[in-house]
């Protein structure tokens, strides 16, 4: 019964790939646009995983040369010769060649580096594809998302992404591949590779300032949708103004890419995973700090049965890039997620560009078909860059200094952040007590927690709702349930589960007795008939009930949100309540603990309360607790497994939502969207923060 955390992530196991050959490739002669893209990117990257202790953790995949026969899956013969005849120039040569090219250089190891790249990425398809493991990152150099069939481009030679991408279709006859660049660049090269293939779904956020920021392509806008067959399959998201944060890109997540993602359905997920997006970077100017990436990641997992590829792309300052690798690697292995911190409130402009994407993919989606969208044409930011155009006098040199005090201010600004958010892990992942029932959903994931005895449950609960708890039928699952919860919340386990006669009672038991112990913020999400509702005025804890009906004598309010919702007979529809509602909902609030209950008249099934499992595990620092109903083995046995991580529950068949049920999402989106700021999605009633 005893299993670490460490352990079970390791059962699954997180591929890592990295050759310090790759370090090789570098820049012989002067250039200010090339020089950023230096070898120690991948080795400090490299040493920061050794410090974290990351790497023995992972499973070692050797990188190998991609084959001839592979790089031509995308790009033409004579680009493929071009790069090979580089190996023997000289570094006249060289240059000359290089200029032919929007900022890329050649080495006379160029090619050999570029091969790795391209085979390092294709044995980590192989191992997750196959099941060796569940998923894993490459480290690779040169990154590949800007290289285009006859070109290279932006630093990138061969496109590694779009390589593995065709590579897995032809292999292994795959269908459905998702490919997520959230580096700050818009990844045309992958664009132009699939804009005509519906088997690949390319979603890609950039800095774009109107057009005004590298590669200043009108094709990296809203509106390049995809053409013929693959229109709806390529989805651009334009930040128009610097300074982006962690709120923007989960809003991002929650009311763009999960949606369509999740109605696509991939079988694969493939990340180009840049991190030139993170703070601190000199090409980006964004704000996100390392742990978004970390959240973010958590969600892909949730997709392709937790098969997902991670692939370096960009990301140039060197500590930003470090940390932002860890957090993803950590979040690969299954550690919990670390709080995500920043205001949660996504600012005007990328509020603007997500009402701007759902408006142009609303054609080709289902999830889209019943949403009021209409486009933005004035943006907010349009104004901006007058001002920038005539500010913008600068020399080069200046530029350079002010590049590398801002270099020093955040290194020292991540060294105090990181200390703040990391924390032990605890030793054991998931609880339970021995209590009757629970031999039903015991797996080798659980580990047992010693009860406690009658006077202690007596003493505990006394001040809550004695004349509730005189029998012993009720009073020994509270047990059950209260051992379990000290355990979470003074950290020495991560999440646990518990079966309980009387699941409300248990709820507002385990919510008050959270308070009572300090805890400031608690999230319930409570499925079914709540006959107990704790007061939640002092905001110490938001309830937001799922049932069928409204409870009678409660009306909503900032702290309890009842959704009416009754599961669609012939699937999961609940996508589009969870990612529209229910986690802009709690990442807003940024609990301390998350407990999830499921009562009597349940009206979801097993598949969707799989999925709030799954995705609330990433706040809180991953903690929960899950109170069910003791009849309910299948479901205990399912939220155990979502608990214990280690496979991604069956979210059952994808539905779309019927037009009533996004009538109510958006009800509720407009009821509340001042409050809980993360449900923004569009400007039409204004916005509060800019």
């Amino acid at each position: 019964m005893f299993c670490s955390a460490q352990s079970v992530a390791m059962a699954s196991g997180t591929a890592l790939i990295y050759d310090e050959e790759m370090a090789t490739h570098k820049l012989l002669w002067s250039d200010p646009i090339c020089d950023i893209e230096v070898p120690e990117r991948l080795s400090s990257s490299y040493e920061q995983l050794k410090s974290y202790r990351l790497v023995e953790r992972c499973v070692p995949v050797p990188a190998r040369e991609g084959s001839e026969e592979e790089i031509l899956l995308v790009h033409c013969l004579e680009h493929l010769e071009v790069a090979k005849s580089t190996q023997t120039m000289n570094e006249e040569e060289l240059k000359r060649v290089s200029e032919n090219y929007d900022a890329f250089f050649f080495h006379p190891s160029t090619y050999r580096c570029a091969r790795l790249a391209v085979g390092a990425t294709l044995q980590l398809v192989d191992a997750v594809i196959a099941g060796k493991v569940r998923n894993g990152m490459a480290l690779v150099r040169p990154p590949g998302h800007h290289s285009q069939r006859n070109a290279a481009n932006g630093f990138c030679l061969f496109n590694n992404v779009a390589i593995a991408a065709e590579y897995a279709k032809l292999k292994y006859g795959l269908q459905r591949i998702l490919i997520v660049d959230w580096d700050v660049h818009h990844g045309q090269g992958i664009q132009y590779i699939f804009e005509e293939d519906p088997s690949v779904l390319y979603f890609s956020w950039h800095r774009y300032e109107h057009q005004e920021f590298w590669p200043s392509l009108k094709e990296s806008d809203y509106d390049a949708v995809g053409r013929g067959k693959g229109k709806g399959f390529n989805i651009n998201l334009p930040w128009n103004k610097v300074g982006m944060g962690n709120s923007d890109y989960l809003a991002a997540f929650f009311h763009v890419l999960l949606p369509v993602a999740f109605e696509f359905d991939p079988e694969l997920v493939i990340v180009s995973s840049g991190y030139d997006s993170g703070i601190g970077d000199p090409e980006g100017q964004m704000n996100a700090t390392p742990e978004v990436f970390a959240h973010l990641t958590h969600f892909l997992m949730q997709l392709a049965n937790g098969k997902l590829c991670v692939i370096l792309e960009g990301g140039y300052h060197l500590k930003s890039l470090g940390e932002s690798v860890c957090m993803t690697v950590k979040t690969l292995l299954g550690d919990p997620v670390p709080q995500i911190t920043g205001e949660m409130a996504p600012c005007l402009s990328a509020v603007e560009s997500i009402q701007n994407v759902r408006a142009a993919h609303k054609p080709y989606w289902k999830w889209l078909a019943y949403e009021e969208t209409s486009f933005l044409q004035n943006l907010s930011t349009k104004s901006h860059l007058v001002k920038k155009a005539n500010s913008n006098t600068s020399t080069e040199h200046e530029t350079k200094i002010t590049n590398n005090n801002n270099t020093v201010k955040v290194e020292r600004f991540l060294e105090l952040h990181m200390k703040n958010i990391l924390f032990p892990v605890p030793p054991i992942k998931t609880a339970t007590t021995g209590s009757e029932g629970s031999e039903h959903f015991l797996s080798e994931h659980v580990q047992l927690v010693k009860e406690m005895d009658k006077t202690e449950i007596k003493s505990l609960v006394s001040g809550f709702y004695a004349d509730l708890v005189k029998e012993d039928k009720i009073l020994l699952p509270l047990g059950s349930m209260l051992a379990i919860l000290d355990k979470i919340l003074k950290k020495e386990v991560c999440n646990g589960i518990a079966a309980s006669p009387a699941a409300a009672l248990s709820a507002a038991v385990a919510l008050r007795h959270s308070v009572r112990f300090g805890f400031q913020r608690v999230l319930c999400v409570f499925v079914g008939d709540m006959q107990i509702i704790p007061n939640t005025e002092d905001g110490k804890m938001l309830i937001i009930n799922i049932c069928e009906k409204e409870q009678p004598g409660k009306t909503s309010c900032k702290h309890y949100i009842s959704l009416n919702w009754k599961e669609d007979a012939e699937g999961n529809d609940f996508f589009s309540a969870v990612l529209g509602f229910i986690l802009p909902v709690a990442y807003s609030y940024q609990p301390n603990l998350t407990v999830i209950a499921v009562g009597p008249n349940r009206s979801l099934g097993i598949s969707g309360i799989s999925l709030l499992v799954a995705l609330l595990q990433g706040l809180a620092e991953s903690r929960i607790i899950a109170v069910i109903e003791d009849t309910e083995i299948s479901l205990l046995q399912s939220v155990a497994k979502a608990l214990g991580g280690a496979s991604t529950p069956p979210f059952g068949i994808y539905v779309p939502p019927t037009q009533e049920k996004v009538k109510k999402i958006k009800a509720l989106r407009d009821q509340f969207q001042q409050e809980w700021k993360m449900l923004q999605c569009s400007v039409k009633n204004g916005i509060s923060r800019n």
